[in-house]
């Protein structure tokens, strides 16, 4: 909802008139609308759209002019807070009544023209922009169901048959060991061996799900940021680690924007990578730092691996930091 905070700014054309000639009742209700404003977009609260329109229209009824310019405001929380087939009557109710409020506030036939078409276009836009983003965050989720599904097929594919392979030579090895205990020791280093190509296959598989490797990676964040509408900056680094430190870090890098996609309400985000000689330390610092970092299990097991995982917040800004073994 951060985009639509800044529009309370238009605020600043009643509160002009209130310092001009100070009352009571303008500053109570200047103040009512900007609260519920702010609330009501950020709660998605009815009562409090419906606080918002009350003191909206009531404040451009007994005072016209510049408070005027509080009206849109209804219609950008209705666009955030009513959904479905209710929210075409919600800005056809808000639009006329805000047309009455203006016709008998003296504000003439452009006036009312003028307010009917912002107070409408308004909500029309907000509602566009929320299905918008509800649609991309939709697209993220079946891409990761894709990926998920996608995955657990490769790994039954992987596991299937190895695992009956293990069950018939276990067997095996029950039947031989009273009579032949060379043959059942034959059998049971067939199982090892089984057991640690089936290990080694499944450590690939899930390195290569994890993540593509730091460069590849670092596009795809790229990418993502600049369709969530966050100013994506990769500072150039010459930086080439080996290759499982490569692949720690393209995690890194995926789980990081994740969190700063899904979590942080971001608009803008820096990712940087060094050489401090025995490890490689990538930073991921972004603003909207209220909640950027989400200890899943995808950071998790970076620590699992061997990576030191670091999150603080400085002032405004998140910063994750992730050191691998170089």
């Amino acid at each position: 909802m951060r985009p639509f905070y800044v529009w309370v700014a238009v605020a600043y054309f009643p509160a002009y008139e209130l310092a001009r000639a100070p009352t009571w009742g303008g500053a109570l209700g200047l103040a009512v609308v900007v609260a519920a404003y702010l609330l009501s977009i950020r709660l998605a609260s009815w009562p409090l759209l419906v606080l918002l329109a009350v003191a909206a229209l009531s404040t451009g009824l007994a005072y016209g002019g510049k408070w005027l310019y509080l009206l849109p405001l209804v219609s950008i929380a209705c666009g955030i807070v009513v959904r479905g087939r209710a929210l075409p009557y919600a800005l056809a109710a808000i639009t006329v009544a805000s047309m009455l409020v203006t016709l008998r506030a003296g504000g003439g036939e452009d006036g009312v023209a003028a307010v009917a078409w912002g107070t409408f276009i308004a909500g029309v836009v907000v509602h566009l922009t929320m299905r918008l983003s509800e649609a991309r965050e939709e697209l993220a989720r079946a891409a990761v169901s894709r990926e998920r599904e996608r995955f657990s097929r490769d790994l039954h594919d992987l596991l299937g048959h190895t695992l009956s392979l293990v069950v018939v030579k276990a067997e095996a090895v029950r039947r031989l060991a009273p009579r032949d205990a060379g043959a059942a020791a034959a059998q049971a280093a067939d199982i090892e061996e089984i057991g640690r190509r089936a290990l080694s296959e499944v450590r690939a598989a899930v390195a290569g799900y994890r993540g593509r490797g730091m460069a590849d990676e670092l596009a795809a964040a790229r990418l993502a940021l600049e369709e969530a509408g966050v100013r994506a900056e990769v500072a150039p680094s010459e930086v080439r680690p080996p290759p499982d430190a490569d692949v720690l870090l393209g995690w890194a890098v995926r789980e990081g924007v994740t969190n700063v996609i899904r979590h942080a309400r971001a608009t803008r985000c820096v990712i940087s990578v060094r050489d401090e000689g025995d490890r490689v330390v990538l930073e991921i610092v972004n603003d909207g730092a209220g909640a950027s970092f989400v200890r899943g299990n995808g950071l998790k097991g970076l620590a699992e691996r061997g990576a030191e995982v670091d999150a603080a917040a400085e002032g405004g800004r998140f910063t994750l930091r992730v050191a691998v073994p170089a």
